[in-house]
């Protein structure tokens, strides 16, 4: 239960946000269903979305779905068949391995993150065989062995394919493939992956070996240029300086769509609950620098067509808030952005204060490079839209 927002210092997890508290849980539903109760959020926009073994978003309850009434689910499991108490509702997960990764909308006040508080305080997770029973967890084991140290994709990145391919098998037990994915299993066969089974890379014909051992580099390479090539595929848009996709949290067979989304952005929602649309410059021959002042133009009655909310957050050029006189890291509806005469917005994006009385729609840049991304919430799928491209995100000009 993430209690506060992240402040400049913090180095977990790139491209952290500002806007919802995370409540977050791993579970594994293959020997027996896992019961989550929500409370009743009263109106308050939250999500929790679960995302199964191979990150495909399979259900997602909340505001936008489900309403915010309290609510109880079951989450089983592949093959799992019984009796459910009155009052819960089956979510069937693909795979054993289940992600929860709830946020609930905070302003970030003292008095909201009490209220946020008191909601993740009600939310619980627990064995059907625990249900309406007290329940104390077993205690974790932590296993010295596990590197906490070093980031997820540069453990992954350094596997060789023979440890990959060990790995993999081992999570197909009990992560079963869908049934689109039939073709990639009977190529998987080939280099001796088959479902249920392990894999040995001894046994393999030592050409298949060879070609293999050469594999992650070349593999690595077209995962991480899949953001500009997708654009030519259609499966990313570049829009005024902003690059972002709408085929996020189901991937089907769009196996290097997915690949790429959990490299840098893993536990990515379904487009209709957000699009996150990232500029690192305002154009792509260009940079931004704090050395110099931009500004962003909603022209009137075009700030972003949501219903859950919208946000535009500052990084350094890794991905990290900026540390800034304001403790500012992110402008939003709920700051009191001031209107122009015309009812045009104009948000101020620089290194230095605008003066007073443009602070209320200043976001504060680092000196050296900066990155901007925009978070919509429950886009609106009415026109004008992201979704379908008739509402575009205003390109950020360089001020003069």
């Amino acid at each position: 239960r993430m209690r506060s927002y992240p402040d400049a210092a913090y180095r977990d997890v790139t491209a952290p946000n500002a806007d919802t508290l995370y409540t977050t849980t791993w579970i594994d539903v293959s020997k027996e269903p896992m019961i989550l109760s929500l409370p009743d959020m009263k109106g308050r926009y939250a999500l929790f979305p679960m995302l199964d073994g191979w990150t495909n978003v399979f259900q997602v309850p909340g505001k936008r779905t489900t309403g915010t009434k309290a609510q109880t689910y079951a989450i089983t499991g592949p093959g799992w068949s019984g009796e459910l108490p009155p009052g819960v509702t089956e979510y069937k997960s693909p795979t054993g391995l289940v992600w929860i990764l709830g946020r609930i909308y905070c302003t970030g006040t003292p008095e909201d993150y009490k209220a946020v508080h008191a909601l993740q305080d009600k939310i619980s997770v627990v064995p059907l065989s625990a249900y309406g029973k007290p329940y104390t967890p077993a205690p974790g084991a932590v296993d010295p062995a596990i590197d906490m140290k070093t980031a997820v994709r540069e453990q992954v990145n350094a596997l060789d394919a023979a440890a990959y391919f060990k790995l993999f098998a081992e999570l197909l037990k009990g992560n079963p493939a869908a049934a689109a994915d039939a073709p990639a299993l009977e190529k998987l066969a080939k280099i001796g992956v088959v479902p249920g089974q392990d894999f040995d890379a001894a046994k393999l014909d030592p050409a298949v070996a060879k070609g293999l051992a050469g594999a992650p580099k070349p593999a690595q390479d077209l995962i991480m240029d899949w953001m500009k090539a997708g654009i030519a595929a259609g499966d990313f848009r570049l829009e005024h300086g902003w690059l972002f996709t709408t085929k996020t949290g189901l991937y089907g067979t769009n196996y290097v769509q997915r690949a790429l989304i959990t490299a840098i952005g893993l536990g990515a929602n379904r487009p209709e609950d957000a699009v996150y649309p990232t500029s690192e410059g305002p154009e792509i021959a260009a940079k931004y620098s704090g050395e110099k002042r931009y500004a962003m133009r909603f022209e009137k009655g075009q700030l972003p067509p949501v219903n859950g909310f919208w946000s535009l957050t500052m990084y350094d050029e890794n991905y990290f808030f900026v540390d800034n006189p304001l403790n500012r890291y992110t402008l939003s509806q709920r700051n009191k952005l001031k209107a122009n005469p015309d009812g045009s917005v104009d948000l101020y994006i620089q290194n230095e204060s605008p003066g007073k009385d443009k602070e209320s729609n200043w976001l504060p840049a680092p000196k050296g490079p900066f990155v901007l991304m925009m978070r919509l919430y429950w886009p609106k799928e009415e026109k004008p839209s992201i979704l379908d491209g008739s509402w575009k995100v205003p390109g950020v000009k360089e001020a003069n």
